[in-house]
């Protein structure tokens, strides 16, 4: 029987991972750099498979290159949920290309300190990744409300397990130079998996988080100064929310509420977030979950077209945040058929 390394069957798995998120067909543009890293981790995959399964050497000049460029796509694709790019794509290329160019300059200068670039590279962007997510899930200020939460988790675990393969480098670095090579290919292999996982991740946020057509660039940064002020900002989100149903918007982002209802985007996260212990996700998602539940109580239309009118476009998020608003399924809810939805609409 031929044997099939581990990595082998990694990259496959990635492949039709790849394949199902590019296919995806909800109009929306594909978010091009998770696209990229997807592609670039089934082809590690396969490098190492080539260089620990068959021992063929030569792969090592291609796959610290392409583990350069690894990092540099997750932060890229992150950066396209949290601001509007001021630079053109030949500029973001070349900046984002840098750290391939200084892999490159040390595999011809200075070949033994290729491992300790590739574990700088790794922190660095893992650092910037969650620099950006600072504000928390608020910092995907184009991403729709709809999957803004799990994208941001989903992040997150990239973001650790970019520093988990940051510290497994460090692991078999030490491996071969304490002459113990057999054992840095069980680790090798072993992280291929956590490999699998950053990817996974990633194709979960570059799948169900996306940015509108047309987003508006970002707002004015602002603050209140006073509760008072929170009071007034929160009153002017449930006016445009209550009265235009705004929430109905399945595109509906941080962005495109602050233009909406003319108020900083800074300004609408910080009153509620200080005013409910909220995020602008989950508040916005509580008046699509009360829609949706006098929807089923008052007619008997499917439950999947109600999730589309409320303004969920995906049946794990809805059914989330339906958890999440009333502590029940929303079958559940039709059969209680509760008379009053006053508890479900936020204050």
């Amino acid at each position: 029987m031929p044997f099939v390394p581990l990595p082998f069957v990694v990259a496959l798995l990635l492949f039709i991972l790849l394949w199902v998120v590019a296919r995806r067909q909800d109009g929306a543009a594909p978010n091009l750099p998770f696209l990229g890293l997807i592609l670039l981790s089934a082809l590690q995959s396969v490098l190492t498979g080539l260089r620990w399964g068959y021992g063929i050497p030569q792969v090592g000049y291609i796959a610290p290159v392409s583990a350069a460029i690894m990092p540099s796509l997750l932060y890229a694709g992150v950066s396209r949920l949290v601001r509007t790019p001021d630079r053109q794509w030949p500029a973001l290329l070349g900046i984002h290309a840098i750290p391939a160019v200084v892999i490159i300059a040390l595999m011809i200068l200075w070949r033994e300190s290729i491992d300790v670039a590739l574990i700088a590279i790794d922190f660095i962007y893992a650092t910037s990744t969650l620099w950006l997510l600072r504000s928390g899930a608020d910092g995907l200020r184009l991403a729709p409300f709809d999957g803004a939460v799990p994208a941001y988790h989903a992040i997150l675990l990239v973001a650790a397990t970019l520093c988990l393969s940051g510290l497994v480098d460090m692991l078999v670095s030490f491996e071969l130079a304490s002459g113990q090579g057999a054992r840095a290919a069980m680790v090798i292999g072993i992280a291929n998996l956590f490999l699998l996982v950053l990817v996974g991740m990633a194709a979960a946020a570059a799948s169900r988080s996306h940015v509108p057509p047309n987003a508006p660039e970002p707002a004015e940064i602002s603050s209140p100064a006073d509760a008072g002020e929170d009071a007034a900002t929160i009153a002017g989100i449930a006016e445009v929310l209550r009265e235009k149903k705004l929430y109905r918007d399945p595109d509906l982002n941080l962005n495109r509420l602050a233009r909406r209802a003319g108020i900083p985007a800074r300004q609408i996260s910080s009153a509620i977030n200080r005013t409910t212990g909220k995020n602008v996700s989950q508040y916005v998602n509580e008046y699509r979950i009360a829609e949706a539940c006098r929807l089923l109580t008052e007619t008997d239309q499917p439950v999947t077209e109600i999730m589309l009118a409320a303004g969920f476009q995906t049946k794990s998020n809805f059914n989330r945040e339906f958890r999440r608003v009333t502590d029940m399924t929303p079958l559940a809810w039709r059969e209680k058929n509760a008379p009053s939805l006053a508890n479900a609409i936020p204050g």
